[in-house]
């Protein structure tokens, strides 16, 4: 072999190797991580990525970031990200999310702990798991939990939520259900909301709406909810204590391993832009088992040993 084939064999060999090398899962990466809060749920996100990889042989160097709720912490933490040459910084919650988007576009970010995708703000360079399940999702578990409810209502805020409402009714419809949806522009048309549902509701559906679902409102709504015997779905366990009958909830490890996911594809080759948003894959959910004896509900029994919580 003459010596210029000789020499373009090696290289190619030296090429595929190096290649080889920078998607093995085996070989050594840094990721620069940042936490918006010190709540258990992001540990248990965090928890679940750092797991993932272990299992898939990767060599991580963590630099963990905790942001304390102050959003004025993130830049110094994105800036030792540059410095630092980190593979991908890994956000946890929409404050570290927006800051590493907007700051920092020349690293791939992987976000979690985000309740939509807005919060990626169509960047080329990031992608994530959001918290919120398709309205699909959520009916569907109200079929299994409420079976013989049919008229659902909902109460939203047009700014926040109108294409969610849209595509609920769109879910509600391919379900079999009739979505009775109320706008409200301020907390002030709740009274008058909630009226008109007396008797046109068999279940009351919540969804994530600070306009319509605050402190100020939950006490009026869950009252609505027990005096009418209309079942309220919350948004979450701190809900249901209060007297929602039941609330899905995530798993938060297991968004953290799906974030890990994702991660590791852009790692071993893969553009953050190309690889969309992806919803909760595992839902759990807790009931409340006082609340449904005072509606004289039933909750299947292999629904009730199956939750996470059981309120009773």
């Amino acid at each position: 072999m003459s010596g210029r084939p000789r020499f373009l064999m090696v290289l190619a060999l030296l090429f595929t190797a190096a290649s080889a090398a920078f998607a093995s899962p085996a070989s050594g990466v840094r990721v620069s991580v940042l936490v918006s809060q010190d709540a258990g749920p992001y540990q248990e996100a965090l928890s679940g990525f750092k797991r993932y990889m272990e299992q898939q042989g990767m060599k991580v160097t963590y630099d963990v970031h905790p942001l304390h709720g102050d959003a004025s912490l993130a830049s110094s933490a994105l800036r030792l990200a540059l410095q630092n040459e980190v593979r991908l910084v890994f956000t946890l919650g929409s404050m570290a999310t927006r800051a590493a988007v907007k700051q920092t576009p020349e690293l791939p970010v992987v976000a979690g702990m985000i309740l939509t995708g807005e919060d990626l703000a169509n960047a080329p360079n990031a992608t994530g798991v959001v918290l919120e399940f398709p309205a699909e999702t959520e009916l569907r578990w109200l079929t299994r939990l409420l079976p013989k409810e049919k008229r659902i209502a909902v109460l939203f805020n047009s700014i926040e939520n109108q294409s969610r409402i849209e595509e609920a009714s769109r879910a509600a419809k391919s379900l079999g259900l009739t979505l009775e949806p109320r706008k409200l522009e301020s907390p002030r048309d709740l009274p008058s909301a909630l009226e008109s549902l007396a008797s046109r509701a068999d279940a009351l559906w919540g969804i994530a709406d600070p306009v319509v679902l605050n402190p100020q409102t939950a006490q009026p709504i869950l009252l609505f909810s027990l005096r009418n015997r209309i079942p309220f779905i919350g948004l979450s366990l701190t809900w249901v204590k209060a007297g929602a009958l039941y609330a899905l909830d995530r798993d938060y490890t297991d968004i953290g391993m799906q974030c890990g996911e994702l991660a590791l594809r852009i790692i071993q080759g893969k553009s953050a832009g190309t690889l969309p948003p992806a919803v909760p894959r595992k839902a759990v959910y807790s009931v409340n088992l006082k609340t449904a004896r005072q509606m004289k509900v039933e909750i299947p029994k292999d629904l009730l040993e199956g939750a996470q919580s059981v309120i009773e």
